[in-house]
């Protein structure tokens, strides 16, 4: 069932693969180029707190130590600069910090997106939530310029990012879809900013980042990876290992 699911979730991320098998590929890259092991890495993710993604998270990633959570809604890293630099505190001094990064979306076994089939559930519900709810008030010219409050300070930020890039959602054909890719870019930009004005007192530091896809409760998750970067942090040298992990 999870490789017919896999096989819708291709559809629309042609690179998807099961969120298991993406942690297995990074360990087995890591361990013939660096000879890290995943008890030599840090593992922070930022991520939407969703409970879906608790119940779906995969279950090799618990041979890292942590996870650190970075992510709010969406996947936004609201921990900021002092939770970059609260986890990087904590790495192994010869391993690794592995940072990985992504909006999520639902796809059922249907194909419908922005849905998922959730344990107990008659019917589906959203994924993500906070992002439908923000899209509805960007397609119904509901968001406030700069409207940004405390009551309900990250799903404002999500509506302000969608906001910045009104027409570009507007005019795809899965509005939804874009959304979440506009998000995965305002996420990588925040995450570049916080590794550059953090120290690592460690080896390496390694980012991930890329759309988190939940399927139904009998599915899993999927990653849809986008960035894989490994920086040496002695010699600042960046390699960059997509074309490895995709093969």
């Amino acid at each position: 069932m999870e490789n017919n699911h896999l096989e819708t979730v291709r559809k629309f991320y042609p690179n998807a693969a099961t969120t298991t098998d993406s942690v297995s590929k990074l360990f087995a890259i890591l361990k013939e180029n660096y000879n890290l092991e995943p008890r030599q890495i840090m593992h922070a993710d930022s991520i939407c707190s969703d409970d879906v993604n608790a119940i779906e998270y995969p279950k090799n990633a618990s041979e890292m130590l942590g996870p650190f959570k970075m992510g709010g809604l969406n996947g936004f890293p609201f921990t900021g600069l002092t939770g970059m630099g609260a986890f990087a505190g904590h790495v192994p001094e010869d391993g690794a910090v592995f940072v990985y990064y992504a909006p999520h979306i639902g796809i059922t076994k249907e194909g419908t997106t922005g849905e998922i089939h959730r344990i107990g559930q008659s019917k589906t519900s959203g994924c993500c939530g906070a992002a439908k709810a923000a899209l509805s008030n960007l397609l119904n010219d509901q968001i406030i310029p700069g409207n940004i409050t405390h009551l309900d300070f990250q799903f404002n930020t999500i509506e302000q990012i969608f906001f910045l890039q009104k027409e570009r959602i507007k005019s795809a054909e899965i509005p939804l879809l874009e959304a979440t890719n506009v998000m995965y870019e305002a996420i990588e930009e925040r995450i570049n900013i916080h590794a550059e004005r953090t120290k690592y007192p460690c080896k390496y530091l390694i980012l991930m980042g890329g759309i988190l896809i939940n399927g139904d409760f009998d599915m899993g998750s999927f990653n849809d990876c986008r960035r894989f970067e490994i920086i040496d942090l002695e010699t600042g040298k960046k390699s960059y290992l997509m074309e490895e992990y995709l093969s």
